[in-house]
């Protein structure tokens, strides 16, 4: 059964069949594997007979055709529903833009962050001016720019134009941040729609084919305009980029609030600027992403949660809502795709995957069924397995002796 995992995985053998027999030997041999697996091609038959198709009988190109169709269906839906929101409460012109920010707005679960303060960002760049960013938006003075953008607009424009080395530096001055540089504030959705920015905006997403950035220091998300002629599923992959990096700003902000004791909290933002922080297990034998932990007690009652953070965290900081799920909220044709991130129909050593956000970007792409993208499939099925693992009391001991600030000394940058 593990063939499957490994496959899907494209995973390097024979180390990932090694570790697998590990984690089972840790934990009195539960066949984890085995019950997974079963699990997946179970619920993945399942799709298949959602979608017409006979799950015996059913070619892995044909389901890629379907899976294609059906995504572009349901983001015509989607943008049809998002451009009437931005007409009915935000602007006449129904900018599908500004109907996604209003839809995630209006979403039910916490969007509390621990962020930068802005007079701690605006000292920092003004030590450190973004000349480019400053022509970019014809602004004379660095005091002029930090005065009329909002800090989250102040970053992106300086992202989108300084150099690489620029960058550097900037996070080199984060070393130095304490956590009273610090505060409690909503995340931040921001469309900067000056004409300043219009045309920087449009040259960004015409090269770089992307709309959407996100610091999760400054617990923000930067929408920039959609193309008029954005193809089909240019919609689905920009909210589903934006819940996924909604999840990870919640992450990122629990940890710094659980790690703001820490004689090194400076170096603990700059390991969640530039990456993902993790924690070390000895019996998992490997780092564990931060996010999948806040995942497994998104997951568990109220009374477990308190008791493993407090008097860190609160109940809502570790808020994590699956993509697919909040996709069906704001248009209801998405409920197909719930529960499907991890599955995928195996191909010889390619999967097929029924992640949204795989179909989504192989649908705006028009890539042919070779050249598909299934990425967020394989991202999905290894956490999830994990987090089989993790529902074991061996294991989940190992991360708990972690989570405590005085203890969590072994983080590691992704």
């Amino acid at each position: 059964m593990t063939r499957f995992l490994s496959q899907s995985l494209q995973a390097p053998e024979p180390g990932f069949r090694t570790g697998l027999q590990r984690l089972e030997a840790s934990n009195n041999h539960p066949n984890t594997d085995i019950r997974f697996t079963t699990e997946v091609q179970r619920e993945t038959q399942t799709k298949l007979q959602q979608l017409g198709l006979d799950p015996h009988d059913t070619t892995p190109e044909e389901l890629y055709h379907v899976l294609q169709a059906r995504i572009k269906a349901d983001d015509a839906r989607l943008t049809k529903a998002l451009r009437t929101r931005a007409a009915t409460h935000v602007s006449a012109d129904g900018d599908v833009v500004a109907g996604m920010i209003y839809a995630l707005e209006q979403l039910p679960d916490s969007k509390r962050c621990f962020a930068l303060k802005s007079s701690a960002l605006k000292a920092i760049l003004k030590q450190l001016p973004p000349k480019k960013a400053m022509r970019q938006l014809s602004y004379r003075s660095v005091d002029s720019f930090l005065k009329h953008e909002a800090p989250a607009s102040l970053m992106a424009a300086a992202w989108l134009s300084e150099s690489a080395a620029w960058q550097q530096h900037l996070v080199d001055r984060y070393k130095h941040l304490q956590a009273g540089d610090f505060e409690e504030r909503p995340i931040a959705f921001v469309r900067p729609a000056s004409p300043r920015w219009r045309a920087l905006a449009e040259s960004v997403v015409a090269r770089q084919r992307h709309n959407l950035l996100s610091f999760k220091e400054l617990g923000a998300l930067v929408f920039l305009p959609l193309p008029v002629d954005a193809p089909a599923g240019t919609t689905t992959v920009s909210l589903s980029l934006a819940l996924h990096e909604l999840n990870e700003i919640r992450a990122s902000s629990s940890f710094l609030k659980l790690c703001q004791v820490r004689p090194d909290f400076g170096s603990v933002v700059q390991t969640v600027v530039r990456g993902e922080p993790q924690l070390l297990s000895r019996l998992l034998d490997q780092a564990v992403p931060w996010h999948l932990i806040q995942r497994y007690y998104a997951g568990l009652n109220r009374h477990d949660r308190e008791e493993a953070f407090e008097p860190h965290l609160r109940l809502e900081d570790m808020a994590w809502q699956p993509i697919e799920q909040t996709l069906s909220a704001i248009e209801p044709s998405f409920d197909f795709w719930q529960q499907s991130a991890h599955l995928g129909l195996l191909h010889g050593h390619q999967p097929v995957s029924l992640n949204v956000l795989d179909a989504a970007l192989n649908c705006c792409n028009h890539l042919p069924f070779e050249k598909q993208v299934v990425q967020y499939f394989q991202r999905s099925l290894w956490h999830e397995l994990l987090l089989r693992y993790l529902r074991h009391d061996t294991v989940e001991r190992t991360i708990v002796d972690q989570l405590q600030p005085q203890l969590a000394e072994e983080l590691v940058e992704a």
